[in-house]
């Protein structure tokens, strides 16, 4: 696995050199400054009104801004790892040059986490705002980062695999958009199916909206941290097997 640093470098540089990360970055900022804001105000205004809810919960878990962010900005962050080594023909040298399959897909995925990881962490500085002001419960704060960093790193891991399946930077993203899409729509069948039910308990496991619910609140659930860890998982080992599929043929 020597070769997973050069590899790793080299798509980070590439990340940060154009301008696409840093508009991702500065999109992301923007609506989570804004809903920040919201939220600090709410909470401000209801002064004297008993809540079982803190901002931090409300920030990381019963808001659809959340996944909406999430739905926008991952699809863009997958779309070239793949895909456009592809398209140019870059690939070739990299699939003669004597590196693993498993180091390319696993360097790629870590450049695109670094990046995700890099959109989320100036929002540290709303928690110490937070704590300017009041209380923290910091076992809920690492609780919520932690749901995000697991759903994040999930999304990220099909968005690779949707970029390995296709020469196109644009159908990688509608795709990688579509299975997201695909994912929370089933997610929300826990909503409308009958409590009890078979239906219900897997739209409720896969519910990306119940699981940062848990999370925010501080609850981690073993079942939601192997299911992510499969999401995570199962798209890098499939990605690894498609490039392999290119060494050969």
């Amino acid at each position: 696995m020597r070769s997973f640093w050069p590899i790793f470098k080299r798509e980070l540089f590439a990340c940060f050199v154009t301008p696409l990360a840093w508009v991702l970055v500065c999109v992301f900022l923007l609506v989570q400054g804004m809903h920040f804001y919201l939220l600090v105000d709410f909470f401000a205004n209801q002064s004297g009104v008993s809540s079982d809810q803190t901002p931090v919960q409300a920030f990381f878990g019963n808001t659809v801004l959340l996944y909406i962010v999430l739905f926008l900005l991952v699809p863009p962050i997958t779309m070239r790892l793949f895909a456009e080594e592809r398209r140019s023909g870059t690939i070739e040298p990299l699939m003669t040059a004597p590196v693993s399959s498993a180091a390319v897909v696993l360097a790629k995925y870590a450049a695109a986490l670094v990046v995700y990881v890099f959109m989320w962490a100036p929002t540290v500085l709303y928690i110490v705002i937070l704590r300017r002001t009041g209380e923290v419960d910091w076992h809920v704060v690492g609780s919520s980062y932690l749901g995000v960093l697991l759903v994040g790193a999930g999304y990220l891991s099909l968005g690779l695999l949707m970029s390995a399946l296709t020469r196109s930077q644009f159908l990688a993203l509608v795709l990688t958009a579509m299975v997201i899409l695909v994912l929370f729509i089933l997610g929300v069948g826990e909503f409308i199916t009958r409590e009890g039910s078979l239906v219900h308990e897997v739209c409720s496991h896969v519910s990306v909206w119940a699981q940062m619910n848990d999370f925010a609140s501080g609850v981690v659930d073993t079942r939601r941290v192997v299911f992510d860890g499969t999401l995570i998982v199962l798209p890098l080992f499939v990605a690894t097997r498609v490039v392999d599929t290119w060494r050969w043929s």
